[in-house]
């Protein structure tokens, strides 16, 4: 039997256990469009570390995802609190209702699909070549036989350039010269910018930036692999909240409104499916 003083004591952990868990569930959020409405706010969670979808500019979430979810704000008639973490932490606490939805740009897939409730596509990732815009030489994406060929070590680009590569010494019995992986996408921009590298993957979202942030430094000579799509991802069990995402994306869609997004940070309008755009067994 546990004596009285240990009962006490133990009881007094419980409850400074149970008092510190308190502004978390507070804090968690997730639901109905009720829930967001009656606390006055809509809560998102974001990596804000993909330009120009959503990212970070003089401390503060700026980008297409950002202006879309002041629309859904506004339309609410709600405050928008939007969450940077890192992208590991996003989906946990979307199922442990952290926040209302993730409002980042996640890829469709098959396994993500049977998992989380995407939105319909709010963008589009394509894998284009690019080259340094002095070289002549490189004109389409055969020429890549026998170059030097990098990307970002770890993305998305790196098994669309590997499986080109396999497209490649099945056709032709050559590759690259070499496969050169890079930290990161700025990476691979100076690689090609130097000279040390002679064709760079990059995701059409990074490119549009470097483009319009160095106009005539590189140009593409074509596109690799398949389009990815992006979207936002609700939990399952919130379906009145995906029904609320994609009905103002469609709202947006007609009055014209997303056209304006995407000029606005991307130079141009996207054409993205609003039906069958989600993998089979998806939720």
């Amino acid at each position: 039997m546990i004596p009285s003083h240990r009962r006490h004591a133990i009881k007094a952990v419980i409850l400074t256990a149970l008092a510190a868990c308190l502004p978390t569930l507070a804090l968690a959020e997730g639901g109905s469009l009720a829930d967001i409405k009656a606390r006055g706010q809509l809560t998102v969670g974001t990596e804000a570390a993909y330009e120009p979808y959503e990212f970070i500019e003089n401390g503060v979430v700026v980008g297409y995802g950002r202006d879309i979810l002041e629309y859904m704000a506004h339309k609410l008639g709600v405050k928008l609190v939007q969450l940077n973490l890192p992208f590991q932490g996003l989906l946990p606490g979307l199922i442990s209702h952290k926040f209302d939805f993730v409002a980042t740009s996640v890829g469709i897939t098959e396994e993500r699909a049977k998992r989380f409730a995407f939105s319909r596509p709010i963008g589009i990732v394509r894998s284009m070549l690019v080259v340094n815009a002095a070289n002549k030489a490189l004109a389409k994406p055969e020429d890549a036989l026998g170059k030097v060929v990098g990307t970002q070590m770890g993305s998305q680009a790196q098994p669309v350039a590997q499986e080109f590569e396999r497209q490649l010494k099945a056709t032709t019995g050559k590759g690259f010269a070499e496969f050169k992986l890079f930290q990161a996408y700025p990476d691979v921009s100076v690689a090609l910018s130097n000279g040390t590298l002679d064709i760079g993957v990059l995701p059409s979202n990074v490119l549009g930036v470097q483009m319009r942030r160095q106009p005539n430094a590189f140009r593409t000579i074509g596109e690799v692999g398949e389009p990815r799509l992006l979207a936002w991802v609700a939990n399952p069990k919130d379906e009145e909240i995906r029904s609320f995402i994609n009905s103002t994306l469609e709202e947006m869609r007609v009055n014209g409104k997303l056209a304006t997004l995407q000029k606005k940070w991307f130079g141009d309008t996207m054409v993205l499916p609003i039906a069958d755009y989600l993998p089979k067994g998806a939720l």
